[in-house]
């Protein structure tokens, strides 16, 4: 069996800021995580696959220049890369089988030694599903032709907008990511990639902040519910003093967001992302709250990375790039885009410390959470109405 994983940075850069973080300030915190399809893609018979991949994590190590590359970021601390060059992922943390014939997997264990798996457990999910096909050559035939459709478009524009692949978790293949990235490199407006190994293979910057299990972690470790965001934003300011200064909006819905992002946090970040919603109803509703600041929102960034396509990230581009600092993370419809649907597979934290966390959504179906007791009483606490 060939492992999926070749390399302990081919993840998302936010999942070693995140573990950055935790390491400094939450070393002992514990935290469980489920794995969800959210479409009809039927992933039972991956399980043994998925098992074999899972044990041969055990085999990554970081690289001398790979080390080398994570020293040149300047919110890289030292005793986190030292951290990093011992760390081993431990597959006894993860537990896969079925349910309800559908596949089910678990993750539990120290949130510091946990976290690193959510990205190559959907990344190996995603390429054996891949493998499933007959016609994989037929199908990336057709995925680069898409792309290269793709990179026409852009180069027609005389303002292309500022945007970064976002595609690890969904992508149909590791070797397809590369020669994405690489078609890319070549393409007007394309800023980056969230993806660390293949930042440092092209001379790229790694893009990315946070993510939702920052701050549906701190419903268990800040000092009381209701301010969990607000103790999650402060947390990540006292590990990065003003690098990665972009907020996520959605871990309790967009209102709850807009209650705790008040003047200080407004001026203390450099801006937001979306990442569920109607992106139009949430940058208009950004930037009218900046305002009502009295901040000029062309002076802060609004990141968009929900299921974004080409089109969709021009018309957006078009609607607000005078009105404030627009980019965009571009995900599935660049590393998944070949004439078949894409899974749907996240991995989110469902408890901290025991206890339970949700992530309240502002998109239907993307809500997750296990206690139904606890979901009320969340939305009672940020005065949010209950579900239909």
């Amino acid at each position: 069996m060939q492992p999926i994983l070749e390399s302990l940075l081919d993840t998302d850069l936010y999942k070693l800021t995140m573990m950055q973080a935790v390491l400094h300030q939450y070393p002992g915190s514990q935290a469980r995580f489920e794995f969800r399809c959210r479409s009809e893609h039927k992933l039972a018979p991956l399980e043994g696959a998925v098992r074999m991949q899972i044990d041969a994590l055990r085999g990554l190590a970081l690289r001398p220049e790979e080390s080398a590359y994570l020293r040149s970021l300047r919110f890289m601390k030292p005793d986190f890369v030292e951290f990093l060059e011992l760390f081993r992922f431990k597959p006894s943390m993860v537990e896969v089988g079925t349910k309800n014939d559908e596949l089910a997997i678990e993750i539990e264990g120290s949130w510091l030694h946990a976290i690193l798996f959510e990205l190559p457990l959907l990344a190996i999910v995603a390429e054996l599903e891949f493998e499933t096909h007959p016609d994989r050559a037929k199908l990336l035939d057709e995925g680069r032709r898409r792309l290269r459709a793709k990179i026409a478009r852009l180069q027609q524009l005389r303002t292309p907008p500022r945007f970064a692949e976002f595609g690890t978790r969904r992508r149909a293949a590791r070797r397809w990511q590369y020669e994405v990235v690489a078609a890319l490199t070549k393409c007007p407006g394309f800023v980056g990639t969230s993806n660390v190994d293949l930042a440092r293979r092209f001379g790229l910057r790694a893009i990315g902040t946070m993510a939702h299990e920052w701050l549906q972690a701190h419903q268990a470790l800040g000092p009381r519910l209701r301010d969990s965001q607000a103790a999650a934003l402060e947390a990540w300011v006292r590990e990065y003093r003003g690098d990665l200064g972009i907020a996520l909006t959605d871990v309790i819905g967009l209102e709850a967001f807009l209650r705790d992002f008040d003047l200080y946090f407004a001026k203390l970040y450099d801006g937001v992302r979306h990442d569920s919603g109607d992106p139009f109803v949430w940058a208009e509703r950004m930037i009218s709250h900046y305002e009502s600041l009295g901040i000029d929102p062309r002076t802060k960034q609004l990141i968009f990375s929900d299921g974004l396509d080409i089109e969709t990230m021009i018309t957006l581009n078009e609607a607000f790039g005078n009105k404030a600092r627009v980019s965009f993370g571009i995900g599935t419809h660049l590393t998944h885009d070949l004439g078949i649907p894409a899974p749907s597979i996240v991995i989110k934290m469902v408890e901290c410390q025991g206890q339970p966390v949700a992530k309240l959504s502002d998109s239907p179906g993307k809500t997750m959470c296990q206690d139904e007791g606890y979901l009320s009483y969340l939305r009672q606490v940020f005065q949010l109405p209950t579900a239909a």
